[in-house]
């Protein structure tokens, strides 16, 4: 009986002590998770906790998080716009199709360069956007105008318009499309124009984020509107 009663007693301790182990393993597990600001306001600088970034107030984004999202699709999925086989034309008069750009992140808008009102802002916000992001990411990402005004906007206007509006680096594309081709893509980002006079359009004013697989990842509406998290998704798919 004695005998039995220390194995007891020795399974215990030794099932103790895992249960120890085990415990101050997954404290490990927990205390080796790092956080860092999405916009890296300061550097490399890491976080042993959740909050806020005390430069931007943007949510520190745990650093695997932000790895993991870093991934680029090597195929296109049914939800990709490179599945769209419509010729473009770039303001260097290049002829591209979307999967063109596949491989970068894709911060893209329309808009059609005689607006004297909306499109002006939504410029504007574009800038915005490219002014908040660090120099090492800017390769990753094309920020793209596409013209609802094919007709008037020709490649030749929209590299006027892209030097007039200071939009003519290597990361900026404008591009002119079809009649039929601009609707499509349109319809796609849930985007409505229409022609209210032969020089004049009522539209929709987005900011469409695209993942390096040509995916919708997220949509800024309205003009003048708090970038954040658009700039948080951009980060994220650029990391």
């Amino acid at each position: 009986m004695k005998s039995i009663k220390l194995v007891i007693t020795a399974i215990i301790i030794i099932a103790t002590m895992l249960s120890c182990n085990s415990n101050s393993s997954k404290k490990g597990q927990e205390e080796a998770t790092l956080y860092e600001c999405p916009m890296h306001c300061e550097g490399d600088k890491t976080y042993d906790e959740p909050g806020s970034c005390p430069v931007c107030k943007m949510d520190l984004v745990p650093v695997s998080e932000l790895e993991t999202k870093a991934l680029v699709a090597t195929e296109i999925s049914e939800a990709s716009i490179f599945n769209l086989t419509t010729q473009w034309h770039t303001e260097e008069d290049k002829e591209i199709q979307l999967k063109d750009l596949k491989g970068k992140t894709l911060v893209m808008v329309m808009i059609y360069t005689s607006c004297k009102a909306a499109c002006l802002r939504l410029v504007a916000d574009m800038r915005a956007i490219e002014e908040k992001i660090p120099d090492v990411r800017i390769k990753d990402i094309a920020f793209v105008m596409v013209s609802i005004d094919p007709e008037v906007d020709t490649p030749e206007r929209l590299k006027a318009f892209a030097k007039e509006n200071y939009m003519d680096d290597e990361q900026w594309t404008f591009l002119q499309g079809t009649e039929s081709g601009v609707r499509e893509f349109a319809n796609v980002l849930s985007m409505k124009y229409k022609e209210i006079s032969p020089i004049d359009f009522s539209h929709s004013n987005i900011i469409s984020v695209f993942n390096p697989g040509g995916e919708l990842v997220h949509q800024q509406e309205g003009l003048g509107v708090n970038n954040d998290e658009t700039l948080e998704s951009i980060m994220q798919l650029t990391n």
